[in-house]
């Protein structure tokens, strides 16, 4: 397994003016009533990191997403279905909380639709980034992905670990998703088909009806 990236501070600069909004807008292709976390502390806060770029550094009304305090782990898996298929350039992830409490390690999965921990931790990852320690408070910080791994995707699972010893939880503020949009999910086709057969349609048939009888 290649060792795990490293972040690239590609936001040292007024991302307002260089429009970074429109390059982190994948949240609007998001499936955001299917997204959901396993050990989330408060129940659909995962759904409230996921919002625009302009509101990154905004405390959200829902707080933060957690982890349960009485998990040892300090976990979080983080699944997001879009409304179609994206090709993922890059992640910004900002986490505020108390000292120690943002993630240290994020590994990606994707189109997968069954993971919970025991089976993220058995699969190897498409990819997986080393975080900032402090959080990356301010959101300078992208993580970007290996492109062609990220082509084609419906969905993205995140497995979000590693808090300092001694904190008690891990903690984001914001999510953003770097990329494009590239498709519809594929809708049902509806075909009709003719039930029974219309009288004298097969003499339309070369071979078939009067005269294409073997004769003896």
């Amino acid at each position: 397994m290649p060792p795990p990236s490293k972040a690239c501070c590609a936001h040292d600069h007024d991302c307002e003016a260089s429009d970074c909004g429109v390059a982190y807008s994948l949240y609007k292709h998001v499936a955001v009533e299917q997204v959901r976390c396993l050990n989330e502390a408060t129940p659909g806060s995962c759904r409230s990191v996921l919002r625009p770029w302009h509101e990154r550094l905004r405390d959200s009304p829902d707080g933060p997403l957690r982890s349960n305090e009485d998990d040892d782990e300090q976990e979080l898996l983080l699944h997001i279905p879009f409304d179609g298929a994206v090709k993922l350039k890059a992640i910004s992830l900002i986490s505020r909380g108390a000292p120690g409490t943002a993630p240290s390690r994020m590994a990606a999965f994707v189109n997968r639709d069954d993971l919970d921990f025991s089976t993220a931790a058995s699969l190897p990852p498409v990819q997986e980034w080393e975080l900032s320690p402090d959080g990356d408070p301010r959101g300078i910080i992208e993580y970007p992905t290996q492109a062609s791994r990220f082509t084609g995707v419906h969905s993205l699972d995140l497995l979000l670990s590693g808090a300092s010893a001694g904190a008690v939880h891990v903690e984001v503020a914001f999510l953003g998703l770097k990329g494009e949009f590239t498709e519809r999910k594929r809708q049902a086709v509806e075909a009709v088909y003719e039930a029974r057969p219309v009288p004298d349609d097969s003499n339309k048939v070369p071979g078939t009806g009067r005269g294409a009888d073997w004769q003896a």
